[in-house]
């Protein structure tokens, strides 16, 4: 129970729901990537400003205490299941005036921009929860390794 209480106190909780969505589209991007050549083949985008904004409105509706439990969600693509994990459900992205010849609207450049990106982000939440957990168990310790 207590250590459950430090564990979903703080930037904890919104940390993992990051990494599960920054995991959830680099899946998404790697099945654009893996479909560049399928005719036909419609890519899938997850709106990274409608998480963040949609993180953001929990982190609020949570409370300055942090009792409450951080339940994400992005209307049709990210929810917060009864259990706490995240779902995420990517969707068809809308073409770009841009309709290649074999029907598809997959731009190899973009995925890897996206690939990239989602990547710096994936790191940097992960680094800050290390530092989270490193601070938890130096704590538990109760010295200074």
């Amino acid at each position: 129970m207590f250590l459950s209480g430090l564990v979903e106190r703080g930037a904890t909780p919104a940390l993992v729901k990051t990494l599960s969505y920054n995991e959830a589209r680099l899946r998404m991007i790697s099945e654009n990537v893996a479909n560049v050549e399928t005719p036909g083949y419609r890519a899938k985008q997850l709106d990274r400003t409608a998480f963040q904004t949609a993180l953001r409105d929990a982190l609020e509706r949570r409370g300055e205490d942090g009792r409450k439990p951080l339940e994400v969600e992005v209307r049709g693509e990210v929810a917060t299941d009864e259990t706490g994990h995240l779902t995420v459900t990517p969707r068809v992205q809308p073409p770009q005036n841009i309709l290649f010849h074999d029907g598809t609207n997959l731009s190899l450049e973009r995925q890897m921009a996206d690939l990239a990106e989602t990547g710096m982000w994936h790191d940097l939440a992960a680094a800050l929860l290390r530092e989270s957990y490193e601070e938890m168990r130096t704590a538990i310790r109760g010295r200074v390794s």
